[in-house]
């Protein structure tokens, strides 16, 4: 088992987690169907295999991190080592008491070696500390490891939102209710 250290993230961390691959790889997507009716919208999703694995761009731009991160109510950063491993980005939103994950990022080196779990652990611990009733996250709806990481910690699909980001994907919301 790597040793995973989880710290906040600093401006001098900005740079190198500009310079991660933010593109992942899935066999998978979430398709949305839209059937409209006579006064009535039914929104499906299911899962759908993909003849080969396909790569998919990161819906947020890397090199506006530094701008996001000033805006972020907490982010952290995981290191392996001195290298910085992955990073995830935390939102407290309104009097509603629910923080959003909106980016959430392991570099390729260090996928599938517990990075992307033990950082949602550290925003699920920084939401409960702050009393924090329920927690969201977003994704891409072709991100299937990341719809399987909240699945695999009790998050329930719980919203999507149609041509969210600016290459026009689904965006997909995953909830739990903190205890």
């Amino acid at each position: 088992m790597l040793d995973i250290q989880i710290r906040p993230t600093v401006a001098n961390d900005l740079s190198r987690l500009m310079g991660f691959d933010h593109s992942i790889s899935s066999e998978a997507v979430w398709q949305l169907e839209l059937r409209r009716e006579a006064g009535q919208v039914t929104a499906a999703f299911r899962e759908v295999r993909l003849p080969r694995s396909i790569s998919v761009a990161y819906p947020h731009n890397p090199f506006a991190l530094a701008d996001d991160w000033a805006r972020k109510s907490m982010m952290y950063t995981a290191l392996i080592g001195q290298e910085p491993a992955g990073y995830i980005g935390m939102l407290e939103r309104g009097t509603a008491s629910v923080v959003y994950i909106n980016d959430l990022a392991v570099n390729v080196a260090h996928r599938r070696q517990g990075v992307g779990s033990t950082l949602l652990e550290a925003a699920q611990d920084w939401a409960a500390g702050r009393s924090h009733r329920r927690i969201i996250l977003e994704m891409q709806s072709k991100n299937l490891p990341v719809i399987r990481l909240a699945q695999k910690f009790g998050y329930e699909f719980c919203g999507y939102n149609d041509h969210y980001y600016l290459n026009q994907d689904v965006a997909l919301f995953f909830g739990k209710t903190l205890k």
